[in-house]
């Protein structure tokens, strides 16, 4: 019994002392991935491909109503053919390590150049962490709305 006690103990200790340790990595994964957020629908409006920055060579985007799009031909093929929008993406949760992957949960909002609401919904993406730092692996998003 004395020993169940103390290795449960020890094991509760090392969990804490694990999350401990993540949660400056997940901070500077945070503020790397708003970084990004904050510039996506402009490179994704300038149609010369550089929203593919954001992205991993391998990435694949997730749409709704539709197959998955991957590859960087296929990605710049899906953002060329979208509307121009500004779009605003709200943290709520970061999960991972924060040293070579972590997942982001979202909400976005997105509105047309003149600042008329299109649409709102969620997002969920996970990172890697590349040696150019931080790109989107896996992209998948949908409406909050019904599809028209």
């Amino acid at each position: 019994m004395k020993k169940s006690l103390i290795l449960n103990g020890l094991l509760m200790l090392t969990f804490w002392c694990n999350a401990q340790n993540a949660e400056p990595n997940l901070k500077a994964a945070r503020k790397a991935i708003e970084a990004s957020n904050e510039i996506y629908a402009d490179l994704a409006n300038k149609n010369d491909g550089s929203i593919l920055s954001r992205y991993t060579d391998d990435a694949c985007l997730f749409p709704p109503n539709t197959a998955p799009v991957c590859g960087s031909e296929q990605i710049a093929s899906f953002f060329k053919s979208g509307p121009k929008v500004h779009v605003k993406f709200i943290i709520q949760h970061l999960y991972g390590d924060g040293k070579t992957s972590v997942t982001e949960e979202s909400f976005y909002e997105m509105t047309d150049l003149e600042g008329k609401k299109l649409d709102d919904g969620k997002v969920i993406v996970i990172w890697k962490n590349t040696k150019d730092g931080w790109k989107m692996y896996r992209d998948m998003f949908s409406s909050n709305h019904p599809a028209k």
